[in-house]
């Protein structure tokens, strides 16, 4: 048994882990997440990208939902703004669905109730005149365009996990949790990575937040038994050839109540979704389904002009969300809301079960998590969230074109959009990675899209990529455009640098 002892272990390195990590290690605890995967690799990389107060959960009175995540899209925004932008989008009004008194109800509540400053407000367009209007069908008049946020979840998720560990948490990826038990006033807790390393540390409390498989390590790993607070809802996405060409988005009502979204995506795509259903199988498998695949494709052919099939997918991707089980008659009706439950005392260790929750809320919940932690383990420092940076995000949110040119003129062998790429992924750290490279041969090979040596090594040595998928799916998009990358090459680059950091950290 190792004679380590943390204040916390967190079990599983998505957005709620990584987000209690950091915030955690920020007041002074000491910290130790294990992911059984790659950061971010389940459901916190397949969501709608969206930092938004969530207009639909108007319908089911979750107020303080949308008021709690209506307040964190600014604050969110001037953290991570390399990630992290404003979008607005178009929703147009349907006859026969939801009346139009309604929507603008409902869009007064989302202008108003959630500290709204920097965001543009509220405003009605008429898709007969606005350029817009015609990518959609004949017959669509009024609209109304609102304001949210565009995230690059994955990239949220790394970057979270990046500031904790250089706050002094360790991060383990591909560590799976064997085991954990009470002994006496910590936990004792065994873990194993891919490579078949055991380690046994103890802890004086123990965070789960393993997501969909939330209710696994409770019942298997820790012994609990509260596996019927959680309900599993599939959601899935298609990725289609860019329908259109404006940056703003639509949202659309469907004829059975539901609604889903279009929007631009990485420049040449558009994303098209989501799906709510319940889902009972292991959310490892989780994959879109021939009738996810037609219920969006019919959705969106309601409302388009060109009509899209299935030889314009170019991409699908599925997650599971593990949502607290408010008993909710439908899928889509679940709460999205975050529960988290306490167990533990002064002379037992304390156990955090995380529940639900979104992108958008991650920091809340993590510093409603840390008061729990305070309670178990004492205060340490106070809040401090709410006004940092994630790592590269040191600028000013409307400073984005101007980092963009200033990367440019230091590195004018960049093209202009590979500058754009390495601002967006990587903000002020861009310069890291190129560092005082005078042309593209000092930066190492190019795999395709301006992915260079030096960003792969990067990748590797700070942000824990371990394969070219980590690369190419969660550290950026780049898989999109398979057919530009040099994937046999990127393959044995990645081998090597992965080898050469193991034996640079033994």
């Amino acid at each position: 048994m190792s004679d380590q002892i943390f204040d916390i272990f967190i079990v599983g390195g998505g957005i709620n882990g990584c987000g209690i990590a950091r915030d955690a290690a920020g007041r002074g605890y000491s910290v130790c997440l294990a992911e059984m995967n790659d950061l971010a690799s389940g459901t916190s990389s397949a969501s709608t990208k969206l930092i938004h107060g969530g207009l639909r959960y108007l319908e089911h009175y979750e107020f303080r939902l949308v008021r709690e995540s209506l307040q964190e899209r600014e604050v969110l925004w001037a953290m991570a703004p390399h990630i992290i932008w404003p979008l607005r989008f178009v929703l147009p009004h349907h006859k026969g669905l939801r009346p139009a008194w309604l929507l603008r109800l409902g869009l007064f509540l989302y202008d108003h109730i959630g500290g709204r400053k920097r965001l543009p407000a509220t405003a009605v367009r008429d898709l007969r005149k606005d350029p817009l209007g015609e990518a959609l069908k004949p017959g669509h008049g009024k609209a109304f365009e609102y304001s949210d946020c565009w995230v690059d979840d994955a990239r949220l998720v790394v970057l979270t996990a990046r500031d904790a560990a250089d706050r002094g948490a360790e991060i383990h990826t591909r560590t799976r949790l064997t085991s954990a038990h009470r002994a006496g006033d910590h936990w004792e807790i065994a873990t194993e990575n891919e490579a078949g390393h055991t380690r046994t540390v103890r802890a004086r409390m123990l965070v789960n937040a393993a997501g969909p498989w939330v209710s696994e390590v409770l019942s298997g790993l820790i012994g609990g038994n509260e596996s019927h607070d959680v309900r599993l809802v599939k959601g899935s996405h298609i990725v289609v050839r860019k329908l259109y060409d404006d940056p703003r988005c639509f949202f659309f009502q469907n004829a059975d109540g539901r609604i889903f979204f279009s929007i631009p995506y990485q420049q040449d795509f558009t994303l098209i979704g989501t799906t709510d259903q319940d889902f009972d199988a292991d959310p490892a498998s989780v994959s879109i389904s021939p009738a996810e695949i037609d219920y969006l494709l019919e959705a969106a052919n309601g409302y388009f002009r060109n009509a899209i099939g299935r030889d314009d997918i170019v991409w699908t991707y599925s997650g599971v969300r593990p949502l607290y089980n408010d008993g909710a008659s439908k899928a889509q009706e679940a709460t999205r809301d975050y529960v988290l439950k306490y167990a533990g005392g002064k002379d037992t260790p304390a156990l955090l079960n995380v529940f639900g929750g979104k992108l958008t809320t991650y920091r809340r919940l993590a510093e409603s998590a840390l008061e729990h932690i305070e309670t178990a383990l004492g205060r340490r420092k106070s809040r401090w969230t709410a006004h940092s940076t994630l790592p590269g995000g040191d600028f000013p949110v409307d400073g984005f074109e101007a980092e963009v040119d200033s990367l440019h003129k230091r590195y004018p062998f960049l093209s202009p959009g590979d500058a754009r790429r390495l601002v967006r992924a990587y903000g002020t750290l861009a310069r890291t990675i190129l560092g005082d490279a005078r042309s593209a041969d000092q930066i190492g090979p190019d795999f395709g899209c301006g992915l260079s040596g030096a960003e792969v090594r990067y990748l590797i040595e700070r942000e824990w990529a371990r394969s070219a998928d980590d690369i190419l799916w969660r550290r950026s998009k780049l898989g999109l455009h398979a057919e530009k990358i040099d994937r046999p090459a990127l393959d044995a680059f990645v081998r090597q640098a992965v080898a050469a950091a193991g034996h640079a950290n033994a």
